[in-house]
């Protein structure tokens, strides 16, 4: 991914102007530069990963204000009334965003129209524009200490006198005029001034004659590049969320309707899966009841086939004399067999039946785990189990199996 950087033209110079722009890679190298309309960037602002406009010094102004010590939303809330004698018109309809304080105590606070600047932003996002930073461009030139910098472009001249002063005025004059302009305000202090490269003789001549304290150098993007990193001062930031990229659903269309696609297919094959089962099921549940019925036909009422068969087989069973493993009849019997091939008796307390179970509590004072262990094995012999929950609880049930 890069950053591109846009120097927008100012109002002055009409809608129609075209913008100078830089495609800068990670590293630091310019991949691509020219200029253009900014509606016809789309391509460069879609692929970039930030978007860094030089707004022209001349439609952006900095002010240096006394302010109380706040921060943040109250700083925020106060800047109106901060502004509101400096300059023209209401100050709702500006964007206000404020610098660190300076050691002196005044704050710097650069302003510019809001809808104007929105529209311009907008205008970026609908391209495609992922992050997007505006910084007042006359905070981009490079500054040396105790110098200002200068740049003619167009017909605007741009300067910088210190880290958060600057401007920009319209002049459409000749390079002598330029040359005479930026030396006045820049006052006794060393001038630094970018020129294009196309007039950068003529400017050198000019300033020989002018005397010392002027350095001419031609305009590129390295100067301005460099220079941006200085500033702290995002005007995007103070639009708020109108400055923020909304959601392109339209990228996440294809994946969207793709997840979309395998969720109802994943849905329909369970679906489709669950029919299956379920006729399977009512086919065996059919096959059942009538088998049932072949087998009992006068039942008519048939709620649970499988229960209701083992009820009548062991109604049949009882009927001839067949003892079930898991009855009360067979387990006690079994239970007396095994103690009495013990060689000694067990003290019994109590016998309980329940849930096809026999619970035997025995005599603490006769207690005798290797009592227990044989048996325990007695009773495996007759299909029996024996848990022991406690020393002296006995849970005595038929292992299922047929004896």
């Amino acid at each position: 991914m890069s950053t591109l950087y846009i120097r927008h033209p100012g109002r002055a110079e009409g809608e129609h102007a075209l913008c100078r722009f830089a495609l800068v890679t990670d590293g630091g190298a310019i991949d691509q530069h020219g200029e253009g309309p900014l509606r016809n960037l789309g391509d460069l602002v879609g692929t970039s990963r930030r978007i860094v406009l030089l707004l022209a010094a001349a439609d952006v102004t900095l002010l240096s204000v006394q302010a109380p010590p706040l921060s943040g939303a109250r700083l925020k809330a106060a800047l109106p009334g901060l502004v509101e004698e400096h300059i023209l018109g209401d100050p709702m309809d500006a964007v206000l965003v404020a610098a660190p304080e300076q050691p002196d105590g005044m704050r710097p606070i650069a302003v510019v129209e809001r809808d104007w600047l929105q529209g311009i932003v907008k205008s970026l996002l609908a391209q495609g524009a992922r992050t997007i930073m505006a910084e007042p461009a006359q905070l981009c030139l490079p500054l040396q200490p105790g110098s200002v910098a200068a740049a003619i472009s167009g017909v605007e001249l741009t300067l910088r006198q210190s880290l958060f002063q600057g401007f920009g005025l319209a002049l459409d004059a000749t390079p002598a005029v330029v040359l005479q302009t930026a030396r006045a305000f820049s006052g006794d202090a060393p001038l630094v001034l970018y020129v294009p490269p196309a007039q950068l003789g003529e400017y050198q001549a000019l300033a020989q004659e002018a005397g010392p304290g002027i350095l001419i150098e031609a305009d590129n993007w390295t100067h301005w590049i460099a220079g941006s990193k200085t500033t702290a001062l995002d005007l995007v930031s103070g639009l708020g969320a109108a400055g923020a990229p909304t959601r392109d659903w339209r990228r996440w269309r294809w994946p969207i309707a793709l997840g979309a696609l395998a969720v109802a297919v994943n849905l329909i094959g369970l679906n489709v899966d669950w029919l299956r089962l379920r006729r399977e099921a009512n086919t065996v549940r059919q096959s059942m009841i009538q088998t049932y019925r072949n087998v009992y036909p006068r039942e008519t009422t048939i709620l649970d086939p499988v229960l209701q068969m083992r009820q009548h087989v062991a109604r049949a069973r009882a009927n001839t004399g067949d003892v079930s493993p898991d009855e009360f009849t067979y387990l006690a019997s079994a239970l007396g067999e095994a103690t009495r091939a013990l060689g000694r008796p067990v003290g019994i307390a109590s016998i309980e039946y329940r849930e096809r179970a026999l619970t035997v509590k025995v005599k603490p004072e006769t207690v005798d785990p290797g009592l227990t262990g044989q048996l325990r094995t007695a009773l495996a012999t007759r299909r029996l189990t024996l848990e022991e929950s406690t020393p002296g609880n006995w849970v005595i049930r038929s292992t299922g199996a047929k004896p």
